[in-house]
């Protein structure tokens, strides 16, 4: 693996260097390239030394980069995203409403009110970090993780957001569930969300949860 660094910080336009970048590895077709993973303020490449020619890789990644020094950040149109934030579905909304001093309404308030960039997938497949979290509701993760966390939870773990897109275990604050499926193996493409792609959550009551529940 080689592992391309930008500044250490979390920022928009060094995450969007990071994606340009990795989408002009992928797009040049490396013999031998198997995956190329944008993070936060870096690219994982992953590549088989059976195959690929290392000097060259390194020498095509390195023109790749200079190309991408300038990469802005482009404003995709917002996918929106469903939430019931219901106590039964955000065990630890009240908490999180504490650690602000607000109450559960405020939490949803601030929450839903603003837009989030998702920065990087990770953990399990269709895993979305986004941020940044309005800093009133940005409870650190719980000091003792879940054992199994349901699938479609909306969780909170700092400056960050995110949706287990499946069941696993979890530390994230969790404040509410989506319907909607993060990932689906069997769609021709399993991922709902993608690093660079802009997200807005709004508020859904019981019976539109169960409703689109059924019609996903």
């Amino acid at each position: 693996m080689l592992l391309v660094e930008f500044e250490d910080r979390i920022d928009p336009s060094v995450n969007a260097r990071a994606i340009a970048l990795a989408d002009a590895i992928s797009g040049i077709g490396v013999v031998g390239v198997r995956d190329v993973v944008p993070t936060f303020r870096s690219v994982a490449v992953h590549y088989d030394p059976l195959r690929t020619d290392r000097d060259a890789l390194v020498a095509s990644i390195r023109r790749e980069a200079m190309a991408s020094s300038g990469a802005a950040v482009i404003g995709r149109d917002p996918i929106r995203v469903p939430v019931c934030y219901d106590e039964d579905f955000g065990p630890d909304i009240a908490s999180v409403a504490a650690f602000g001093g607000l109450d559960t309404a405020d939490v949803v308030r601030l929450h839903a009110g603003r837009g989030y960039r998702v920065y990087m997938l990770g953990f399990v497949p269709g895993f979305a970090y986004m941020g940044v979290v309005d800093e009133r509701i940005a409870a650190p993760r719980r000091p003792t993780p879940r054992v199994r966390v349901p699938a479609g939870s909306v969780g909170i773990a700092g400056s960050q957001t995110g949706i287990y897109p499946m069941e696993t275990p979890g530390g994230w604050q969790l404040i509410g569930r989506t319907p909607i499926r993060l990932f689906d193996a069997s769609r021709p493409d399993p991922f709902l969300l993608r690093a660079g792609d802009a997200v807005e959550f709004y508020s859904i009551d019981r019976a539109e949860y169960d409703r689109l529940s059924t019609s996903h």
